[in-house]
């Protein structure tokens, strides 16, 4: 008979055993791609090392996201495929034949964070540029399709004048997600030309519109529909939940129109930010002229909510966040490119739902959750338990899974399939994503 403090130490020893062979397996496949990099692969086989660097990045994206058995096998997978560029081109036999000639099962699901680009490159959920790219075929995001997703994995090429928080912002994700993913710390200094692996994938919300704009305020994100479709979206930043018998900063929720939009507007400053000034003892400012000192930027669409403006930004690394007066404030290029495609009297509405649920079209269930910055729901749990009853999902799903990522809140769409449901069910069709919430 064992006591209980022989079984308190086995299952101790065990877990302390298991986290160490998982920790050695990640070092050794950060040693490989150091290794290869020193030795100048990247510029004699960048395809190879783009490989590479892509399985990298899902290992990490799943040892970010606590999945350990999954992160593990990526790793292992990044030894083989480095070995195999290394002995190829450096003409170097692996040091460790056992780990680079060892078949690598594959994962056991899809990553839980990970989907694939939509089939129309014209719907990025960041700023279109030269420095962002798309994922590899190789990642486990291509068993994911559906037209509810937006965003993808990809790569982003470090520019100079680039920090952590300004890429963040520009992505669409939080900076401490983004440093994580790639193995840095939020104070890391970057380098121009260096790759960092990003996610930010999601789910478009529940939503009324037709025509027009949405902004749901958990995932800070613009919505703009055409004709029932997506045609285009960006982060944003929005109020603070500051909320005092004086002072009330988040963005309201409800329906508005766009009544008027102006290039190089002038700041005519609320009575409520004068009091604020006054009460900080601040020289109490009433308008602002258009110039770099105006923080509406160039570009600004005003609402039929009082106060409430749609408009660029001299903070553009404020994006991504809930830092505004309740106004929605914009990356400046992406501002730049939406202010073109609305027109006063184009109908919006500002909705809030922190959890967010489709199916994929290959039947797969997706979950995202989002923190309840302005605590407007009765959690989280109880969200997502409403969203997968009405969509009569209860016997598709994992629970442990959907506990999880209500738990990590990480912002994009994870998988919570339970393991065992029979695949070549009929998914459920997209339209539940328009339902009624």
């Amino acid at each position: 008979m064992f006591s209980k403090s022989s079984i308190v130490t086995f299952l101790f020893t065990a877990s302390l055993a298991a986290t160490v062979a998982w920790a050695d397996t990640r070092s050794d496949a950060m040693s490989v791609l150091a290794r290869l990099r020193e030795e100048g692969v990247a510029t004699r086989s960048p395809e190879e090392m783009r490989s590479l660097d892509a399985t990298l990045a899902t290992a990490e994206l799943y040892y970010q996201l606590n999945d350990m058995r999954n992160a593990e096998r990526y790793y292992q997978l990044a030894i083989q495929k480095g070995a195999v560029i290394r002995q190829h081109l450096v003409g170097v036999a692996p040091a460790s034949p056992e780990k680079a000639t060892a078949p690598i099962p594959s994962p056991q699901s899809p990553a839980p964070a990970v989907q694939p680009p939509l089939s129309s490159p014209s719907l990025p959920a960041s700023p279109p540029s030269t420095n962002i790219s798309a994922p590899p075929a190789d990642t486990p995001s291509a068993s994911y399709t559906s037209s509810q997703l937006v965003g993808r994995i990809g790569s982003y090429t470090v520019t100079r004048g680039d920090t952590l928080r300004l890429i963040a912002a520009k992505l669409g994700v939080s900076r401490t997600q983004l440093a994580a993913m790639n193995g840095l710390s939020v104070k890391d200094k970057l380098r121009p030309g260096q790759q960092l692996r990003y996610n930010n994938r999601r789910i478009i919300p529940a939503h009324h519109i037709r025509d027009g704009l949405v902004i749901n305020i958990p995932d800070r994100t613009l919505y703009l529909f055409e004709k029932g479709g997506l045609a285009f979206s960006t982060a944003v930043a929005l109020g603070t939940p500051t909320k005092t018998e004086q002072f009330v900063w988040q963005t309201p929720i409800g329906k508005f129109k766009i009544v008027n939009k102006a290039k190089d507007p002038t700041w005519t400053v609320p009575p409520s930010i004068q009091e604020e000034m006054r009460l900080e003892g601040k020289e109490v400012i009433t308008s602002i002229p258009p110039g770099k000192d105006n923080p509406l930027g160039k570009y600004a669409m005003k609402t039929s909510l009082p106060g409430i403006l749609i408009h660029s930004t001299t903070k553009p690394w404020s994006i991504y966040s809930y830092a505004s007066h309740g106004c929605i404030r914009v990356y400046p290029e992406r501002m730049e490119e939406l202010f073109k495609l609305v027109k006063v009297n184009t109908n919006g509405e500002i909705i809030y739902h922190p959890v967010k649920l489709t199916v994929t079209d290959e039947g797969k269930v997706l979950l995202e959750a989002h923190g309840d910055i302005y605590n407007r729901t009765k959690g989280l749990e109880a969200e997502a338990k409403r969203l997968i009853k009405a969509q009569k999902l209860d016997d598709r799903i994992d629970w442990a899974k959907v506990k999880r990522v209500l738990s990590r809140k990480s912002g994009v769409a994870e998988e919570i399939t339970r393991d065992s449901y029979e695949a070549g069910k009929p998914p459920v069709t997209a339209q539940n994503n328009h339902s009624p919430s």
